[in-house]
């Protein structure tokens, strides 16, 4: 089996064709404290992501480097883009999720559920129908580094937000640290991200699949689809052949849709979340600790709206 390039490892053929042997894994910026919730902005040509600790959410482009977006940030983790290009962000201190609009303004969508503030909202996703799902583990209330510690008010769970009456749902409770979360390239299957409990002395920590619905909304199964080792699942983003690549403790995995591990992508620091974009959206953008790294791939990723 061949090696690909001297920052990957090739575990399955299949995963010879999706990396280069001449694209090497580049150090994009540094400096900071834990770097999370990339997401690329194709229409600006840069890469958003959140300097949790700092508080501070960051802009990145090639031709600028590296300057201050949004500060403070309300502690914003995981984000994305909805269906008109608007920035929706998972924020800890708040306990909220927010959209920037396009004239630079804030709206909060969602900052209780099921009767109680919500946790932390940590990753989110949104739909081709528009909805907004998103993780609300117990992790951003727990310590004073990330947002400051704050009681819980309800047991974690994912949820869907209506795009249209505005509804809060709960679609899956039965987490004990739900986090990052992608759809499949058809959205049949939704993937979570199974943290475990905070503190817990042997969490539960893997990669769950659901099937969604003919509705668009519910969800069933669940089972456990993948275990990273080492480390545990935090981030992770669908390619358009759909193989899910992520986070672990030594880089980025690529998992194929039946769950093989194929390859990795062999990073020195831990990586938190990555997101693909750039040229084609075909560059791999990895946060690792406290560093941002990319890798230009052979393949595409599914593209945030």
């Amino acid at each position: 089996m061949k090696q690909p390039s001297v920052c990957t490892e090739c575990h399955d053929p299949r995963f010879e064709h999706l990396v280069l042997f001449n694209a090497g894994l580049e150090l994009v910026a540094d400096g900071f404290r834990w770097v999370e919730g990339p997401v690329w902005f194709g229409d600006h040509n840069c890469l958003l992501f959140n300097d949790i600790p700092n508080n501070r959410t960051l802009r990145w482009s090639e031709q600028h480097g590296v300057t201050v977006f949004r500060a403070p940030s309300d502690y914003g983790n995981g984000q994305t883009r909805d269906r008109q290009g608007r920035l929706i962000c998972c924020h800890h201190s708040s306990r909220s999720l927010t959209r920037l609009e396009h004239d630079g303004t804030v709206t909060s969508l969602v900052s209780q559920a099921r009767g109680h503030r919500l946790n932390a909202p940590n990753d989110v996703i949104v739909k081709r129908d528009g909805s907004i799902w998103f993780s609300d583990p117990l992790y951003g209330l727990k310590n004073d580094y990330e947002g400051g510690r704050q009681e819980s008010e309800q047991p974690p769970a994912l949820y869907r937000l209506d795009p249209d009456s505005g509804a809060v749902e709960a679609v899956a409770c039965d987490f004990d640290g739900p986090n990052g979360l992608a759809f499949s390239p058809d959205e049949r299957f939704l993937y979570v991200a199974e943290t475990g409990a905070p503190g817990a002395a042997e969490p539960r920590q893997w990669i769950r699949r659901f099937l969604v619905g003919d509705d668009g909304r519910s969800l069933s199964g669940g089972e456990m689809f993948h275990r990273i080792n080492p480390g545990w699942a935090d981030g992770f983003r669908v390619d358009e052949e759909g193989n899910l690549w992520c986070s672990a403790a030594d880089g980025v995995h690529c998992i194929a849709p039946d769950g093989t591990l194929i390859g990795k992508v062999l990073v020195p620091m831990r990586v938190s979340n990555l997101c693909f974009g750039d040229r084609h959206h075909s560059r791999l953008f990895i946060c690792a600790s406290q560093a941002i790294y990319s890798l230009f791939t052979n393949t595409r990723g599914i593209a945030a709206p």
